[in-house]
């Protein structure tokens, strides 16, 4: 039985989950970012294993058939995957996992049964939206307009999520207060595993 708990932090793009992440990151003592493989191209404030891994479509895919991805899905036609082995790592050594995870994702770890505490950050408008994804770069207009468009998608499926909570512009540090605090008033109400355990 693996002892960590999966915490997903969705957002549309510009949304302001990475941001959260690493700052939860720094409050929470043994906890670590799971760090997923997509096929799409590096952005200017991409860090190779830090946002992501990257691969081209053709090593993805065949990383596909090789039963490499827990999950996986295609966005915006660029691929993105959860290792299994990696992932099944993280959980059995760390307390949290933190990941980013789209809505397409979220599903998927569902229908596995993985076990997992789901955040939304519901932007204040799509305006703001676009601008945040105008500001980061390495998108054309149509792509942006791409991301928008699918940002109303996801925004309509937030429903599915534990928590959806909306990241107010300048206010990051409001919302990540806001997670950590639902994070661990959940902590304190459940038991370790090795507690679990010794009472069964």
């Amino acid at each position: 039985m693996s002892k960590g708990l999966l915490i997903i932090i969705s957002s549309p793009t510009g949304g302001g989950k990475d941001a959260v992440i690493a700052r939860l990151l720094k409050i929470f003592p043994n906890s670590t970012r799971l760090i997923t493989t997509t096929s799409r191209a590096p952005r200017p404030t991409d860090k190779e294993g830090v946002t992501y891994y990257f691969v081209s479509p053709e090593d993805f895919e065949k990383k596909i058939k090789e039963g490499y991805f827990l999950e996986y899905n295609n966005c915006v036609g660029n691929y993105y995957g959860t290792p299994k082995q990696y992932l099944s790592d993280l959980l059995a050594n760390h307390d949290l996992v933190f990941s980013n995870l789209d809505v397409n994702g979220k599903h998927s770890m569902d229908k596995l049964g993985v076990k997992n505490m789901s955040f939304f950050l519901l932007p204040e408008s799509m305006e703001i939206l676009k601008h945040r994804a105008e500001k980061r770069g390495g998108m054309t207009e149509k792509m942006i307009q791409d991301r928008i468009k699918l940002a109303g998608e996801e925004i309509d499926q937030s429903r599915d999520y534990d928590y959806p909570i909306t990241n107010y512009e300048g206010k990051l540090q409001q919302t990540t207060d806001s997670i950590a605090g639902i994070i661990q008033r959940h902590l304190k109400n459940t038991p370790p595993i090795d507690k679990i355990q010794e009472n069964s």
